[in-house]
């Protein structure tokens, strides 16, 4: 999954949201360099992660882009869950896409003093840019699949990509409803644990 459904899935906790997004961002045993809930954030994201490459869904949509993109086939198709979780009338309207938009960085803001470098530079241009809002658009997954080929060290095109999502916008559509229920199930369930061994906090 992308930005906006680990921001989904932090469940409106500031820390675990923080730690969410950085996740990738922190190699190792930096993760102990952080308070406790951002390290629990940061485990959430990589069972989000796990799940998500591991699920049968996921590895269907892949291979739409896989003879093209081959490795990478995963980072556009976590792209376009966030397209599809954004325009998922399940949880968001184009109205309550917005605020929670809003009100994600607004909870990030105070962590930008311990983001990792990397985060810390692109955070700025998430927020100008209200990333997590313009999932919803297909400018917005142009976009996006674009970042993924400049943060990458191969590729040189997303135009690709692009096309293959409007070609096969049904199927990855498909794709994503057949799974996310499972990871938010999933989700939901790591933080009734949590609950659980963590009742005071």
């Amino acid at each position: 999954m992308n930005y906006l459904a680990h921001a989904y899935l932090s469940f409106k906790q500031p820390d675990i949201l923080a730690g969410n997004m950085i996740s990738d961002f922190v190699k190792g045993k930096k993760k102990y360099e952080y308070a406790t809930g951002i390290q629990q954030g940061i485990d959430l994201h990589r069972i989000i992660d796990t799940f998500t490459d591991g699920h049968p869904a996921t590895k269907e949509a892949k291979e739409f882009f896989r003879p093209h993109y081959r490795l990478y086939a995963g980072a556009f198709v976590d792209v376009l869950y966030d397209h599809f979780l954004a325009t998922d009338e399940r949880y968001f309207t184009n109205d309550t896409l917005r605020k929670f938009a809003e009100k994600t960085y607004t909870q990030l803001d105070p962590y930008i003093p311990v983001f990792p470098e990397r985060f810390a530079k692109m955070f700025p241009y998430m927020k100008q840019q209200n990333w997590l809002y313009y999932y919803h658009t297909l400018k917005g997954v142009e976009n996006s699949l674009y970042g993924v080929v400049r943060r990458s060290a191969y590729l040189t095109e997303s135009s690709t990509a692009f096309a293959l999502f409007k070609q096969h916008y049904n199927e990855l559509k498909f794709q994503y409803e057949q799974f996310f229920p499972e990871l938010h199930a999933l989700v939901q369930d790591w933080f009734n644990k949590k609950e659980a061994i963590f009742p005071n906090e």
